[in-house]
């Protein structure tokens, strides 16, 4: 199936796509500040720009669009023209390099679904705090291993 639009009139309107600041991304952070959490947005420095960013727990969330990350993408792939096919397998791919860069400097990495948060927000924001104590705690016992292992070096 060709494109419809003229390249020019296709790079207009892929350009109007907003990558911060969505409806999804402006709901969840609601819903964590409405919890009382601090986080940091869009955060550049990070592989990937994660969405939300808890640095003191390295926790980085990132709010996935399912069409424009391909969730379930090798169900419904065939129905797309060769463009979109390489352009979400590209993004596919993207997406777990950063997630295994992110991994290797020690950042835990949550992904939220677009479905997940249109579903049920609350349950979402749960899962964020539900990591982050979990990323909090392994953070803790590691901080007291380092701290008992000082101790017995003296």
């Amino acid at each position: 199936m060709a494109d419809n639009l003229t390249k020019e009139q296709r790079s207009y309107c892929m350009s109007r796509v907003k990558v911060r600041g969505t409806a999804l991304e402006l709901a969840i952070r609601s819903e964590l500040l409405k919890r009382g959490l601090k986080f940091r947005n869009n955060v550049t420095t990070l592989p990937g720009k994660p969405d939300i960013v808890f640095p003191i727990v390295k926790l980085a969330v990132f709010l996935d669009g399912d069409f424009w990350h391909g969730y379930r993408f090798p169900v419904w792939r065939r129905t797309l023209a060769k463009f979109w096919r390489e352009k979400i397998a590209k993004n596919r791919d993207r997406d777990r390099r950063n997630f295994a860069k992110l991994r290797r400097m020690g950042w835990r990495v949550l992904r939220i679904w677009q479905h997940e948060i249109k579903r049920d927000l609350s349950s979402c924001a749960d899962k964020i705090v539900s990591e982050l104590s979990a990323a909090a705690n392994v953070r803790r016992f590691a901080r007291h291993r380092e701290l008992r292992r000082v101790q017995l070096s003296k």
